[in-house]
């Protein structure tokens, strides 16, 4: 009778060390991620820009503040090839470097936000009660006032301008409370699960449980909430700069060029076309790789997208 080719009994079992590995995980995410065209295309404008930005000093010999008052409204040329503003700056120079605080305002801002959102919308869900009563009827209190209202209040008292610093402050404490919201309906309906409760039941902090077992599962929405609030925030900025109520004039930041621009938008359309229209891709591009994020990392939306498609 012929025997079986089995492996000998002292031989390993060869199993795939990517098997259920944080990048098995990333590989699905990334399939799912990838399917969607115009995220590759957004995700890759964005790379672009943001290289463009940290590398302007050696992308462009101009400088983005210093006046150069014999060069002043000229138009498009091999030496400047979007022309120069009314103080003789240099458009595309000022366009790459205003980038990096357009960038800066956006990211680090969704970070405060993001930060100040999980950790309250977390801890509410999380205790429940009266805690959590409080601490959502102070959420409704801080959404029932216009955002951009607030900072214009605030703005005007801590003077008429703020720096880079200020903006980033500002626009991250009023822009969390739609993330606590989101987070805190996750860990209320993952807080009763099974593994929660054996945690709980082994002694496990509150603390613990909280941020090592709960709010694990509830980052999905966080991670596309955060997508969306760069764009955010840099439309804040872009807007307050051109109220007169943004940043500090001699900052370059492509909200700063559309409000500079604002007197010349029919005698020299393109100072304000051309920080407007890098802008619209911006956030447009930003708003793409949101639309992936939420698809990839919430299965049941794609699978409901293919099925009405």
């Amino acid at each position: 009778m012929a025997t079986a080719n089995l492996p000998p009994l002292d031989t390993e079992l060869e199993i795939d060390p990517m098997q259920d590995s944080g990048v098995s995980s990333f590989r699905k995410f990334w399939r799912r991620f990838s399917r969607h065209r115009l995220a590759l295309v957004g995700l890759g404008i964005l790379v672009f820009l943001i290289l463009v930005s940290i590398f302007a000093p050696f992308l462009t010999p101009y400088s983005p503040t210093t006046p150069n008052l014999t060069q002043v409204l000229l138009p498009p040329s091999a030496a400047h090839p979007l022309g120069t503003d009314a103080l003789g700056r240099d458009v595309l120079a000022r366009l790459m470097y205003g980038g990096r605080v357009s960038f800066m305002v956006g990211f680090f801002s969704m970070i405060i936000a993001t930060s100040i959102g999980v950790v309250w919308g977390a801890t509410s869900g999380y205790l429940g009660g009266i805690w959590d009563t409080l601490m959502m009827r102070f959420v409704d209190l801080v959404m029932s006032f216009p955002a951009i209202f607030l900072l214009l209040v605030v703005l005007n008292l801590t003077g008429a301008n703020a720096s880079v610093g200020l903006m980033i402050l500002y626009l991250g404490l009023f822009g969390w409370t739609g993330l606590s919201r989101i987070v805190r309906s996750q860990v209320l309906s993952l807080r009763s699960q099974e593994y929660v409760e054996a945690a709980r039941a082994q002694g496990a902090s509150n603390a613990r449980i909280l941020f090592k077992h709960v709010l694990p599962g509830a980052m999905a929405p966080v991670w596309v909430s955060a997508a969306f609030g760069v764009a955010g925030s840099m439309l804040a900025e872009a807007s307050l700069d051109f109220l007169g109520f943004g940043l500090q004039p001699q900052i370059p930041s492509w909200g700063n060029m559309l409000d500079s621009a604002e007197s010349y938008i029919v005698t020299h359309p393109l100072l304000i076309l051309a920080p407007g229209l890098v802008i619209t891709i911006a956030v447009v591009a930003i708003n793409f790789v949101g639309d992936a994020l939420r698809d990839a990392l919430d299965p049941r939306s794609t699978a409901g997208m293919q099925r009405i498609g």
